[in-house]
């Protein structure tokens, strides 16, 4: 079954300013994760954002929370985003049936909100490039354990590519000159 734009949320999980730096891969998380909401954005798909502990983790980074916008910021004192009742009132309000998943750390707070957002009932599509952790061994079960749990790997691009459906949806132009950005 193909991902449906017109049910579909993104969740940018934990993007935090003190923790990113413990991060592998930073750089290329960071690239690949503004690339794919730049074009969510410019596809007209929702988007919000959790913090972990913002009191101690500090807030999302300045690229992060300026595409997605703080008021679409939740903070969370749970490691999965479905154990706050506002990120669930936003899924359940919005009507969604697919969401994608971003962040950080991926064996952590993604898997966890990975694995309540399957038993739920969502169809889960994690952006492997856009998710990491501090090592890249704990991605990597973490990726595997997500897709046993029912979760869809993909990758920003073919997740763009996958909600436009074709050349002429409207967003095509400006998500093909992101495409062209990133080489």
């Amino acid at each position: 079954m193909r991902i449906d734009s017109k049910k579909t949320i993104c969740i940018a999980i934990d993007y935090q300013e003190r923790l990113l730096p413990a991060i592998a891969e930073l750089d290329e998380l960071m690239k690949r994760s503004v690339f794919l909401f730049k074009g969510l954005k410019a596809l007209g798909i929702p988007m919000i954002m959790t913090t972990q502990y913002a009191k101690g983790l500090g807030e999302n980074a300045a690229p992060i929370a300026d595409l997605i916008g703080a008021e679409n910021c939740y903070d969370k004192n749970t490691f999965s985003v479905m154990g706050q009742d506002e990120v669930r009132d936003v899924l359940k309000q919005g009507g969604y049936e697919h969401v994608i998943i971003t962040g950080t750390e991926a064996h952590i707070c993604v898997l966890q909100s990975v694995i309540d957002l399957c038993t739920a009932g969502y169809r889960v599509y994690m952006a492997e490039d856009c998710v990491s952790s501090r090592h890249l061994h704990d991605k990597e079960i973490a990726l595997r354990r997500a897709e046993e749990e029912g979760a869809f790997l993909t990758t920003a691009e073919a997740l763009l590519y996958e909600l436009m459906g074709s050349s002429k949806c409207p967003a095509f132009k400006a998500v093909s000159a992101l495409v062209k950005e990133q080489g």
